[in-house]
Parts: C-alpha cells; structure tokens; sequence
C-alpha cells in the first residue's frame, strides 16, 4: 500500500529527469557530428496522484501491485521531425545498455482505431536510491510534431467528453488523423528529393575539367 505519495513517486521523478538529460545529451551529440538530430525535443512528466488514482479504478490495479501493473507512471515524449527519424531513435534505444526494453507498441503503422498514431517502448530502468539500486516501469513514446499536434489536441478534446466523442467530431478527428499522417509522409518525400537533388548538385562540381573534356573528344 502507498502511504505516502510524494515519496513514493521520488524514484519514477528521478527517472525522468535523469532521462531527460540523457536524451537531450545525445540531440547535442547528433547536432554537433552530423548537423541534424533525429530527436527534435524532449518532453517528461510524472503522471499526477489523481490520475494514477483513477487509472487504478479504470483498469482495476490494486495498490499493492502499481509499481507492477502501471508502465507509465514516469513517461518521456521523443518529438521527430520525420517517420523514419521516429525508427532511427528506436534503434538507438534498443542499444541502450541503462534501458531494458520489455515491450514496443508500433502504432506508427498500426494506427489505434481513433487515429492515433506513435510508438511506443515500455521499459526497466534502475534509479540510485539511498537505501540501493531500485527498478522502475517506465514508458517512452517517439513520435513525430504532427502526430503529437494531433494528440494533444485529441487527449484534450477527450478529456473534455470524457471519451465519448459525438459521432460527427469522431470522424473529423480519424480525418484529421489521417491527414496529418499524409503531411509527415509528404514532407518525407520532399526531404528524399531536396537530398537526391544535393547529391547530383555534388557530384556534379566535383567533377574534374579533364573528366568533361574527354566526353567531348
């Protein structure tokens, strides 16, 4: 049983800070080598004592078994520019010697039926504690700024109706849905095109002036 709150969520508090930093260190590394990140920004939260309250009621979790059953109390959002950066930043997880991964959830390609779409990595993660080493459930979710707009305008629409979404402003937001996923699909395909188009451009001024005379000959 969970007698005092505040101390009980000290080690998921410290899990996301600690992760936080983390992951905005490796943005850094990207940005500094490459010029470019796959992780645009980081967000973390520990999920408030009310809202563990009443997912315990809605998913019928006793107390005694939350730290067992509830794999999000501490979350972490990953924010991409791009679908295939959302793939490159699972892969980088997965290499992770300070995560143990216990299960991904692709809902990138396997929408949810309201649209909804991300990825999602449910893990281990060891905080230092005083008293030892102390094994926490964690949940990050990578997704791209479309797919986040979406969301949080969904979730706070939802919260508002309390899931139950009038059947018209239902298929508005599957519609919506499915057009923010086309924008990301679109702007992938413009960034293939602009990084072809480079790549001619080079190849193309590196050329050495014998090479150009000889086609002519």
């Amino acid at each position: 049983m969970v007698d005092n709150w505040e101390d009980f969520l000290i080690p998921y508090k410290q899990a996301v800070d600690e992760l936080k930093v983390k992951l905005r260190g490796i943005r850094g590394e990207y940005l500094k080598t490459d010029g470019r990140s796959p992780i645009e920004f980081v967000t973390g939260r520990v999920k408030p004592v009310d809202s563990i309250k009443e997912k315990m009621v809605r998913r019928h979790i006793d107390e005694d078994r939350l730290e067992e059953d509830m794999e999000d109390i501490a979350g972490l959002r990953i924010m991409c520019q791009f679908v295939e950066d959302i793939y490159q930043v699972v892969d980088l997880l997965r290499k992770r010697t300070d995560i143990t991964i216990l299960e991904e959830r692709d809902y990138v390609h396997n929408k949810k039926p309201s649209g909804y779409r991300s990825y999602h990595i449910i893990f281990e993660y060891p905080v230092q504690m005083l008293s030892g080493e102390k094994k926490i459930l964690a949940e990050i979710q990578v997704r791209t700024l479309a797919m986040n707009f979406w969301a949080t305008v969904e979730h706070s629409l939802n919260y508002k109706y309390q899931g139950e979404f009038p059947t018209e402003l239902k298929d508005r937001l599957q519609s919506a849905a499915e057009a923010a996923f086309r924008l990301d699909e679109e702007m992938s395909e413009i960034r293939d095109e602009l990084q072809e188009t480079n790549r001619v451009d080079d190849t193309h001024n590196t050329r050495k002036p014998s090479d150009e005379n000889s086609n002519l000959q």
